[in-house]
């Protein structure tokens, strides 16, 4: 009977010892479930007002502070496309992509707005020296860049020429 007894303690004190570990471990748990939850509406807050303030952006027509841009020679003058990228480049504007237009017979340089924030285009022809005028806008989702320049025939009177 006394065996028996003190096996029943010995064992209630383990089930004791036992079942405060759970309750230690749950509560751990539970708190590394909130502070998850909690980064992670987080994050998506963060991304939301990212995107938020990219709208912005658009809508108030403001240019971005990194605009990309790709310069295109319509001309057929080798090299230009070369100093109006590093012309460029010099005056903060990312240039993605240089090559040739698809033909050679532009008479007046464009510049052409890919996102719809004219401002990025505008900007873009104020530092070439182009007339607002030859400024159209072509939102193309698929480009991903905020500003085509097609250079045309009239490139030695624009401001990498000066």
């Amino acid at each position: 009977m006394k065996i028996q007894s003190s096996l029943q303690k010995q064992s209630k004190v383990k089930n004791i010892k036992t079942s405060a570990a759970n309750h230690i471990l749950n509560f751990i748990i539970a708190i590394l479930s909130l502070a998850i939850i909690f980064l992670a509406y987080s994050i998506v807050t963060k991304l939301q007002s990212v995107s938020l303030a990219e709208e912005e952006t658009v809508k108030k027509n403001i240019p971005a502070n990194i605009i990309q841009v790709e310069v295109l020679n319509g001309c057929g003058r080798t090299g230009v496309a070369d100093k109006f990228t590093n012309f460029l480049r010099d005056n903060k504007f990312d240039v993605v992509h240089m090559g040739n237009y698809m033909s050679f017979d532009m008479d007046k340089t464009l510049i052409i707005d890919r996102t719809g924030n004219k401002a990025n285009a505008k900007k873009a022809a104020e530092t070439l020296g182009v007339e607002e005028r030859n400024i159209i806008q072509q939102v193309n989702e698929d480009y991903l860049l905020d500003v085509s320049i097609i250079i045309g025939k009239d490139y030695y009177r624009l401001n990498p020429y000066k």
